[in-house]
């Protein structure tokens, strides 16, 4: 059984910062098909600009963070599943939803530790806006330093890791604890994460949650399943995947690496833990929990009677 933990990475609420801060994954087999996977957007598309989310303001997407595989865009698909099925392939980073015979809409996702820690069939049994959010025992046993303070929760929100929306996955009516859900770091979006399972864009997760209903089949890959279906990848030192064959932006991301250009992940990855436990420390402090009120703060409804929550 997997569990979806989270880090704590950035966001806002009053007088604190709180933020919830490889590997094989897919591409199929010409090298000429894979030119430019990483190469960002210079304009936020439609889709990902900013919105309003009953009364929750959702920023737009940072267009360097909308590299080619990331964005959600209708590919074909020649997989066995049905058409209505979501397939989560957690190697290659995709997860389609199949929309026609030998189609599908294809979007980008972050994966965490427990992204691989099921795979299989199951069926979606809950689907939840804004949901709260509270660390497991195992979770809090693994990272007390992280999670012991936010033992409680958190209240739904934007500033919360599971993000704008969450699809719960159930197989034999019993609980995975496997999701797919949005995120409050869109860097992470197309990257291996510490923790978490499978995070999309708020406004791919939205999109998403409108589209499928209670009951959706899913289909989560294995490794040998990603292989036989996307072909061999490689994680570039930008933390992307792309095709083991796309030898451009191998060559590209290597010659960025020994200039200097890219950051030890390493490295990085201790700094936001160092700073993810300073701000749990923080939010620990305050009081504030998952049966907390979600409103008058940043992105959020005003609160009409100090006690009501927006959602």
């Amino acid at each position: 059984m997997t569990t979806c933990s989270m880090t704590l990475k950035r966001a806002t609420r009053p007088a604190l910062l709180v933020g919830l801060v490889g590997i094989l994954a897919a591409c199929a087999s010409e090298p000429h098909q894979y030119a430019q996977p990483t190469q960002s957007s210079k304009t936020v598309p439609s889709e990902y600009q900013a919105r309003d989310d009953d009364g929750k303001d959702i920023p737009a997407v940072n267009p360097k963070y909308l590299v080619e595989r990331n964005r959600r865009q209708i590919v074909p698909y020649h997989g066995p599943e049905p058409v209505g099925t979501i397939v989560v392939d957690p190697y290659a980073r995709f997860l389609y939803y199949i929309t026609a015979p030998g189609q599908a809409e294809r979007y980008g996702v972050a994966v965490g530790r427990d992204g691989k820690g099921f795979s299989g069939d199951a069926t979606i049994q809950r689907k939840q806006e804004y949901p709260s959010w509270t660390p497991t025992q195992n979770m809090i046993k693994e990272d007390p330093d992280l999670y012991g303070p936010l033992k409680d929760g958190l209240p739904g929100g934007l500033d919360n890791p599971l993000g704008a929306r969450a699809l719960y996955l159930y197989k034999d009516g019993k609980d995975t604890y496997y999701r797919i859900h949005g995120t409050m770091d869109p860097s992470s979006i197309g990257r291996a994460t510490s923790a978490g399972c499978i995070r999309l864009f708020n406004q791919d997760i939205i999109d998403l949650f409108n589209k499928i209903p209670k009951g959706t089949e899913v289909k989560v890959r294995n490794r040998e399943e990603s292989l036989d279906m996307e072909g061999p990848v490689v994680q570039l030192h930008s933390g992307y995947v792309v095709s083991a064959y796309n030898q451009v932006a191998i060559s590209e991301d290597q010659k960025a690496w020994e200039a200097g250009l890219i950051p030890d992940p390493n490295k990085v990855e201790q700094e936001q833990h160092e700073a993810s436990v300073a701000m749990a420390e923080q939010v620990g402090a305050s009081g504030e929990t998952a049966q907390s009120p979600d409103c008058g703060y940043p992105g959020t409804a005003p609160c009409t009677d100090g006690t009501t929550a927006s959602n």
